[in-house]
């Protein structure tokens, strides 16, 4: 089977909800990765791309009709190369680093474009058709997050509960503290502030112009959501549920952004001229359920690894997407990680960071590419958890 070299990786910054990137449209801010791709690697031929593929979790506004062929075309790629979105939730976007992968592990390809895109900000509301004739009972629902048009078999068999009340559960189940939940949250902050100021957030991401009404354009080049709480105040801030722990300062946020990775096979390196960053080792998925669905990373990485022949203690950074405090590490302590592993984020995570739902898998890969690049490791895992009970895992080996 071919091997499968990430050459090259990008993304926008992360934009706050209703922030810098809301008035960029969903299509048009994938496309800027993609563009940006173009733009560093002169030498490719871009008609031979064989697909991009895009991860996005919602697609019910300007993001339906396959954002990804939509982007592919508004980036400026020739209009013979194929695309196609790709939905496993929060998990998206690192799926299609693994679809891509997979696909030139196979030989089916030689240059892929693998990514994701979301934005929260533009997410619209929805409403049903009748159920009958005449109806008036139309149901409206906000697509930014969560479930809609909930099937009653599914909520009877399993649950619907919200993101934040699987992550109560896992806290519960898990007797996480609020006091562990809001130090983590902390740590969070302080790695990503450390690595705006020094310098490395800023080597993986392409700024975005956005055009104003009046005056000169807007240019966003650092991502918008970071705020470096004290730890004391983060204490004080109300849990989202009665007798609950989960607060707005130990989860994610709501957020914008894009990211896009260049893969190829040997073959591909060679006739484009391109230089290897980094290898795409496997991806492994893996269901849990749904009440609990933050515990995915756990099997999934499991699942990975072993197939792998490697453990955690082979690899140099640990990328797992923060959905919440509680869930992260609900998983750390049961993949026998201390919490304060210094693998763990080292950049800080989406807690800090923010988290545009099918662009954050991607957002992992091109952040651990960097880390491994700067700082000398040779292994990295990327994992998440997924909405609806699932997980997924990625490990890449730095060439």
């Amino acid at each position: 089977m071919s091997e499968v070299f990430v050459c090259d990786a990008i993304r926008t910054p992360i934009g706050r909800y209703g922030g810098g990137l809301s008035s960029v449209r969903t299509d048009d801010l994938g496309a800027i990765p993609l563009t940006a791709l173009m733009e560093r690697n002169p030498d490719v031929d871009w008609a031979a791309v064989d697909d991009v593929l895009m991860g996005c979790a919602n697609q019910s506004g300007e993001d339906n009709r396959n954002v990804a062929r939509m982007a592919s075309l508004l980036s400026g790629l020739p209009h013979e190369v194929p695309a196609s979105t790709i939905n496993r939730l929060c998990g998206s976007g690192l799926n299609t680093v693994g679809v891509a992968a997979t696909t030139i592990k196979a030989g089916e390809a030689h240059l892929m474009i693998a990514g994701g895109v979301e934005s929260m900000s533009r997410a619209p509301w929805v409403i049903g058709k009748a159920e009958s004739a005449f109806g008036r009972a139309q149901e409206m629902f906000d697509t930014t997050m969560g479930w809609r048009f909930i099937n009653k078999k599914m909520d009877q068999q399993y649950g619907t509960e919200m993101m934040p009340q699987t992550a109560e559960n896992l806290a519960r189940d898990f007797s996480i503290s609020r006091e562990d939940q809001d130090r983590f949250a902390f740590w969070s902050q302080t790695k990503a502030a450390a690595a705006q100021q020094g310098g490395q957030l800023a080597e993986e991401i392409c700024p975005v112009t956005v055009p104003q009404r009046k005056g000169d354009p807007m240019i966003i080049d650092q991502d918008e959501h970071l705020r470096l709480t004290p730890l004391e105040k983060l204490a004080q801030l109300k849990p989202l549920f009665a007798q609950g722990s989960i607060t707005a300062g130990n989860a994610s946020g709501i957020n914008d952004g894009a990211a896009a990775l260049l893969l190829a096979s040997e073959t591909g390196i060679k006739q484009h001229k391109l230089t290897p960053r980094a290898r795409v080792l496997g991806m492994a998925v893996a269901g849990v359920p749904p009440r609990i669905m933050g515990f995915g990373p756990v099997p999934a990485s499991k699942k990975l690894l072993g197939r792998l022949g490697l453990t955690l203690d082979d690899m140099d950074v640990l990328e797992l997407n923060e959905a919440f405090a509680a869930q992260v590490l609900s998983c750390t302590r049961e993949l026998g990680l201390a919490d304060d592993d210094t693998r763990i984020n080292p950049q800080g995570g989406a807690i800090a960071l923010g988290h545009p739902l099918g662009a954050s898998g991607s957002r992992l890969v091109v952040s651990a590419v960097n880390q491994l690049q700067r700082n000398g490791g040779k292994l990295a895992l990327c994992t998440m958890c997924i909405g609806v009970g699932q997980g997924i895992a990625v490990v890449i080996e730095k060439v």
